[in-house]
C-alpha cells in the first residue's frame, strides 16, 4: 500500500519546474508568478502571443516540458522590460524568456525555422567573429534569408529607409567601417571558450 502510494505521488511530482530553476537564466523566479497577467498586458506583442509569459510559467508549473520548449512564445520577447517594470512582484520575466528560449536552443528542440531563432543565430554567429557587429552583413543575412526573391523584394520595400539612413551617414553600405574587428578580435574564441567551461561545470554540477 505504502509503495501505491508513492508511486502516485511520484508521478505528480514537477521534475520540469525543478530542470528550469537549476538550467534556466532567473529561472528560480517562475514559482513566483501569481497570475495576474500585468505582463502580457504591458506586452507589446502581447495580442501576438501563443502563450504570454505568466501562461508559460503555469505550463511550467504543471510540468508540460515539450509544449514550452517547443513553444514559439519565448523568442517574441523584444526586451522592452515593460513587463519587469510593471510586474508587482518584480519577477525578471524578460531573462526568464531568453533563458527559456536559449534552453530550448542548447536542447535542440527549438523551432529551426523560427524566424526570431534564426536571426539570433547569424547574429551570433556574426558578432563573434570579430567581436562587433557588420551590420551589412547582417542585413543581407536578414533580407535572404528566405531566399533570393525573397531578399530582393525585401530590399525594395525598404529602400526608402536604406537612402534615408545612407544620407544621414546611418548606413554602410560597403562594409568599410563596420567590416574591421575589434582590437583583440583573437582572443573572443579564448573568452567564449572560458565562458563554455564555467557553463559546462555549472551544468555537471547541478545534476
Amino acid at each position: 500500500m505504502g509503495s501505491t502510494n508513492t508511486a502516485k505521488v511520484d508521478r505528480y511530482k514537477n521534475n520540469f519546474l525543478k530542470e528550469v530553476e537549476e538550467n534556466v537564466e532567473e529561472g528560480d523566479w517562475v514559482r513566483m508568478c501569481m497570475q495576474c497577467g500585468v505582463c502580457a498586458g504591458s506586452c507589446p506583442l502581447g495580442p501576438h502571443w501563443d502563450h504570454p509569459p505568466q501562461e508559460i510559467f503555469m505550463m511550467i508549473r504543471a510540468g508540460k516540458r515539450d509544449e514550452v520548449l517547443a513553444s514559439d512564445s519565448m523568442w517574441m520577447c523584444t526586451s522592452c522590460y515593460n513587463c519587469i517594470v510593471r510586474c508587482p512582484r518584480e519577477l525578471p520575466i524578460t531573462h526568464i524568456m531568453h533563458g527559456l528560449a536559449n534552453y530550448a536552443h542548447r536542447l535542440g528542440v527549438a523551432h529551426q525555422e523560427n524566424p526570431t531563432r534564426r536571426f539570433a543565430q547569424m547574429f551570433w554567429n556574426n558578432v563573434t567573429k570579430t567581436g562587433r557587429a557588420n551590420e551589412l552583413k547582417i542585413s543581407l543575412g536578414l533580407y535572404f534569408m528566405d531566399g533570393f526573391m525573397n531578399g530582393i523584394k525585401k530590399s525594395l520595400a525598404m529602400k526608402k529607409i536604406g537612402i534615408g539612413m545612407f544620407m544621414t551617414g546611418r548606413l554602410d553600405p560597403f562594409g568599410l567601417v563596420q567590416g574591421r574587428g575589434c582590437k583583440g578580435s583573437g582572443d573572443i574564441d579564448k573568452m567564449l571558450k572560458k565562458a563554455f567551461e564555467i557553463e559546462d561545470h555549472r551544468k555537471g554540477y547541478n545534476s
